[in-house]
């Protein structure tokens, strides 16, 4: 039998240090890292889930990469043509981190009702285009359906909707300009198959989602040219890599570009949560420890005839210290098994009930986005653990500097 163990075991279940000064420290101790956990829980999933979200978003309209032709210089329409002959097209095979490629076109159109109009831009897609996305954010109708024949069918945001009085099957009238200025606006008449609503007011303010054959027609492109190719990486962490490696391979009159650079400000601005999560993670653990650490003097205080007795009979410091070791250990799991039953119980609630909202206008959605994973639930116990039995150590020194003669005087 595990000496230090069985002593630990008996000073844990023992009931009459309810009634000593150290109840309250201990309980303000395993409170400590019940909060410390939740909060940890709290920061990672809300941060992680907010950055996965907003990611999420840019890519459903823009890929995680873009190919497009160097003349078009990052234009929000395309201006310039690109071939679909290209080596890496329909499977870019040379870089093996590419899970889907899809071509996509974009212009500029107006849409005139009897009382309003409004600028936005058409964004041309195909059948095979990546929907999980925009379905993700169907709020009525359904996706259109595009075939070999030109579609008339598209998809429009809430926001544009709600502006100017559309709702699921009206008809729309979108106006372009013609590359001859003196003559009258092209007008396309459309229906509307269904309305969506990404949260995200820079993309519901601008886009419409139409079928590929349509600007190609209205730009007169033969059916091999498009305005971009948007590729989705299987690795979101490795985007810097992959992009890289996507321009190295294609030709050199075509650039390609991530959303990272295609969008710098948005995240310069998601980074900052990566330096609040540790912020966070470090203050809850800094202020656990220095709760058990009160703990941990406190018991060794209340003991110490206890030590002087173990220390006469011929019992080691370490062995001791190992006692009061396997004692606050006991308090850590009892602080850990609350935090974690409060924290994923309060993170489960958020994920499915949605109760904390946000302001999109501010944070690109309307409620607090929930990561949860496996791996950083262990991690930050495991951690958390390891981290509170370190700081311990230090204040546990204090036993080898105890006389077993005046500890056993001690009152």
């Amino acid at each position: 039998m595990n000496f230090e163990y069985f002593i630990s075991k008996r000073l844990v279940t023992k009931t009459d240090h309810k009634s000593n000064i150290s109840a309250p420290i201990i309980k303000i101790a395993i409170s400590a890292i019940a909060i410390g956990i939740i909060m940890m829980f709290v920061a990672i999933s809300t941060g992680f889930g907010l950055q996965n979200k907003i990611r999420e978003k840019i890519a459903a309209f823009n890929g995680h990469i873009v190919i497009n032709n160097f003349s078009n210089n990052q234009s929000t329409i395309t201006q310039n043509p690109v071939s679909t002959v290209q080596h890496f097209y329909p499977e870019f095979t040379s870089v093996p981190e590419i899970e889907h490629i899809q071509k996509v076109a974009t212009k500029y159109g107006i849409i005139r009702t009897e009382t309003d109009f409004e600028g936005i831009v058409v964004k041309g897609v195909e059948k095979n285009y990546r929907w999980k996305y925009l379905d993700e954010y169907l709020v009525k109708g359904k996706l259109p359906v595009f075939d070999e024949t030109i579609s008339r069918e598209v998809l429009i945001s809430n926001y544009l909707a709600n502006r100017l009085g559309f709702d699921v099957e009206d008809k729309l009238i979108v106006y372009f300009l013609r590359d001859d200025q003196d003559r009258l606006p092209r007008s396309v008449g459309l229906t509307i198959s269904g309305i969506f609503d990404s949260g995200f007011k820079e993309f519901d303010e601008t886009y419409i989602i139409a079928d590929l054959k349509q600007i190609q027609r209205l730009n007169n492109w033969d059916e091999d040219q498009i305005g971009q190719f948007e590729l989705f990486v299987e690795d979101f962490s490795d985007i810097k890599e992959v992009g890289y490696k996507v321009y190295e391979e294609v030709d050199s009159f075509l650039n390609a570009s991530t959303i990272i650079e295609l969008y710098p400000s948005i995240f310069e601005w998601l980074k900052m949560f990566d330096f609040n999560i540790i912020l966070i993670i470090g203050i809850m653990i800094l202020v656990a420890g220095i709760n058990m650490i009160t703990a941990l003097l406190v018991l060794i205080l209340e003991r110490t005839q206890m030590i002087g007795i173990l220390k006469a009979l011929g019992s080691s410091d370490w062995s001791i210290r190992k006692i009061f070791l396997y004692n606050a250990g006991f308090l850590i799991f009892k602080g850990l098994f609350w935090g974690n039953l409060i924290g994923i119980s309060l993170l489960l609630i958020q994920k499915y009930l949605k109760v904390i909202p946000l302001n999109p206008e501010t944070y690109y959605v309307s409620e607090a986005p929930i990561y949860l994973s496996l791996d950083y639930i262990l991690i930050i116990n495991i951690g958390t653990l390891l981290l509170c039995v370190l700081m311990l150590l230090i204040p546990s020194v204090i036993i080898t500097k105890i006389s077993p003669v005046k500890a056993m005087k001690f009152e």
